[in-house]
């Protein structure tokens, strides 16, 4: 964070200080990145792909609750007829399978967060050097990514970016 700090300031300083002749020389574009991870295709298989990988995870949790509920229920419907002795054992089964149940959940989740993180890095790093080949194609001196508060639509190269990851 602090290295972009400085970079974005770096770069501040360096375009006010610029001349009017070299700042209008340089030829700026800029690109929506959160546009790009939404409307690309590779975003779009990563997500699918993680779909898949966890889906017999998440099932497997959904069929749990299932089973907790229906546990809980025969509990409520039917502890009045059965004994005390397994009124309690079941009890003692529903707060295990709940424990249980919330560890499996939080792992989960966790695991899926690693998972998409790890995904999304490799993305990024692929979309950076398609912004990179687009800016070297278009003759750019320099194109920024955030931080942008207006912009022409002439300068933004949003499009091309994800024309050229649709390739």
């Amino acid at each position: 964070m602090l290295k972009k700090v400085t970079l974005f300031s770096l770069l501040a300083l360096s375009l006010v200080t610029m001349s009017g002749a070299a700042l209008a020389a340089s030829k700026i574009a800029y690109v929506e990145v959160g546009k790009v991870l939404q409307d690309s295709p590779q975003v779009k298989a990563v997500k699918e792909k993680i779909r898949k990988e966890f889906s017999k995870r998440d099932d497997q949790l959904v069929a749990e609750q299932k089973k907790l509920k229906k546990l809980k229920e025969k509990l409520k419907r039917d502890g009045s007829i059965m004994s005390e002795a397994e009124v309690k054992r079941l009890e003692r089964d529903i707060i295990a399978r709940t424990r249980k149940l919330k560890n499996a959940q939080s792992e989960f989740q966790e695991d899926l967060a690693l998972r998409q993180n790890e995904e999304l890095a490799k993305l990024r790093k692929a979309i950076a050097e398609v912004i990179v080949k687009v800016a070297k194609k278009g003759g750019y001196d320099l194109v920024l990514e955030s931080g942008v508060v207006w912009a022409n639509d002439k300068v933004n190269i949003t499009k091309q970016v994800l024309k050229e990851l649709k390739k």
